[in-house]
Formats: structure tokens, sequence, C-alpha cells
């Protein structure tokens, strides 16, 4: 059981910043283990992924929502609506930009319809390791280098999100690493061997669904379903003599098996979903907050 309410403190702090700056990766190694999916292609979070750190009489939830970016197609400005709507529930911002790229652009910048009023932000420089430069700083906010390879800056910047954490009631099992369901977890693990086993611009039209989940077999028996626009796009994820989706699947299933700490059978199938990508409705089935047109949500 967590401490008595009134001596105990709550923040919601969210990760943003443009796409691939290394947000999956830094929240992984917030919370000491993969929950959101890491992939060298850009854009590869599409729904926000919650993390949990509750250490003493603090507890954090850490939300990893989608890049910030300039939406070109529909599922894009949901992606978009979802960043902003995490920032609107935030007591506090890690604003990440690679070491790198030099200066950090700042918040408004990235999202010029959203007022940061009092909201504590912090820049984090990421992939420190990968980078031997100093870093130069937004304005007068604090910034932290943090690599989440070696770990540098990561207890500092911990540190000073405790900071940020009004007095309040914990809202989650103090044992608990994330918030949702294992379902969500596993079919994100299924799109990421799909974006690590297709080339080019192929995994951006493919979502993931549990379709079912029997955690009383042994081994556990998973089927996911893939969904392709095209049909053409089908038979490359099925690949010649189905080595494509026998890859996909044995890279997944050895995530999900550590994510479980079971034998999973997992069974995968691929299916066409004509543009779902366009379809609002589409969006929705796959928990995206879907758009009719750019920031306004669909009825």
């Amino acid at each position: 059981m967590p401490p008595e309410s009134s001596s105990t403190r709550f923040a919601t702090v969210v990760l943003a910043g443009e796409p691939n700056v290394g947000k999956s990766t830094l929240l992984n190694v917030l919370v000491g283990e993969k929950l959101a999916i890491v992939s060298p292609k850009a854009q590869s979070t599409r729904s926000p992924v919650l993390g949990l750190v509750t250490d003493g009489d603090c507890q954090l939830l850490f939300v990893d929502p989608p890049g910030l970016l300039e939406p070109s197609c529909l599922m894009q400005e949901a992606m978009l609506e979802c960043a902003i709507e995490a920032l609107h529930g935030a007591n506090a911002v890690l604003l990440l930009h690679p070491l790198s790229s030099g200066p950090a652009p700042a918040l408004e910048e990235l999202v010029p319809t959203f007022r940061v009023r009092s909201l504590p932000v912090a820049t984090v420089f990421t992939k420190a390791d990968m980078f031997d430069g100093t870093p130069i700083p937004t304005a007068n906010e604090p910034f932290f280098v943090v690599s989440a390879e070696t770990g540098q800056g990561v207890p500092e910047l911990l540190d000073w999100c405790r900071l940020q954490a009004p007095p309040g009631e914990f809202r989650y099992d103090p044992e608990d690493i994330g918030t949702q369901p294992l379902q969500f977890f596993v079919a994100e693990l299924v799109r990421e061997a799909a974006f690590e086993h297709l080339e080019q611009e192929l995994p951006y039209s493919i979502a993931a669904s549990v379709d079912e989940f029997r955690e009383d077999q042994e081994p556990v028996y998973i089927r996911v379903i893939l969904y392709v626009e095209r049909e053409s796009q089908k038979g490359l994820v099925i690949g010649k003599d189905g080595r494509t989706i026998k890859a996909i699947g044995a890279a997944a299933r050895s995530e999900v098996e550590g994510l479980l700490d079971e034998r999973v059978y997992l069974d995968l199938w691929v299916k066409v979903l004509s543009k779902w990508r366009k379809s609002p409705r589409m969006l929705r089935m796959f928990g995206l907050p879907a758009t009719s047109t750019k920031g306004k949500r669909a009825k």
C-alpha cells in the first residue's frame, strides 16, 4: 500500500520533442523496462505510452506521446492531437533534443497553439554518447545531458522530475511500471518487429491489433492481426514462402515472452484494411483521436 495521501506526491511528466529524438528510448530507461517500441525510423510512436516510477513518497507518470511534427495526413493529424492533449495534462515537460543537433527549439516553437504558462519545462539533450560537444541550452530553462546507452544524466533528471511533483495521492499501484493492458504492449512489440523487417514506407501503412489472448494455455496463445492498406502490401508482409512474416513473428515472440515471462505461441495474420490511415472510424479503432479536418475532432 502507498503511504498516506497527505504525505505523497504525484506528477505527470510528458516527454515532448520532434520525431526520432529518443523519447521512447528514454522512457524505457526511466522506468527500467522496455515499454515503448524503439526504431530508427521516425514516427514509430502513434499512441502515447505510459510508464510509472514510484520511489518512496513520490509517483511519476511518464507519458511518451507521438513526436511533434507538421502533419501531412489524417493519421499524423491524429498523432499530433494525441501529443498536444498529453501536454495539457502535464505537471512538467521534458523537451528532448539530440545533443548533436545544436540549440534546442522552445516548446512554443514546436506547438504554437500550446501555452506553457508556468509549466516547468526542462530541455533534455539526448544521445550524449554519440556526440562529444557542448550543449547550448534554450533560454532560461534548466537542461540535462543524458545518454540512454550509458545512463549519464538520468538520476539527475529523475531528481528534477520529483521536485516538480505536487502533493497528491498515488494513482497507480506502486508495483506497476505501466498503466496500459498487456494487449497494447503485445501489439506494439509486433509492430516494432514489422518496422525492423520491412523496408522503406511499408511499416507506416501497418497497424497491429491483438485479436485473441489466451493466458490460460501453455504456451500462452496470442493471435495478432497486422493490417495493411493494399493487397500488394499483404504479399510483401508475408514474403516469399512466408519468410518475412515468420521473421517478424520470431522477433516479436522473443520480446513478448520477455514481457510476459512465459512461453508464447504467437499467431500472426495479415489483413487488408483499405485506406485505414485516412479513415476517422478506423483510426479510432486503433486508439487514435480521429480528426476529420486539421485540429477538429471527428464526430
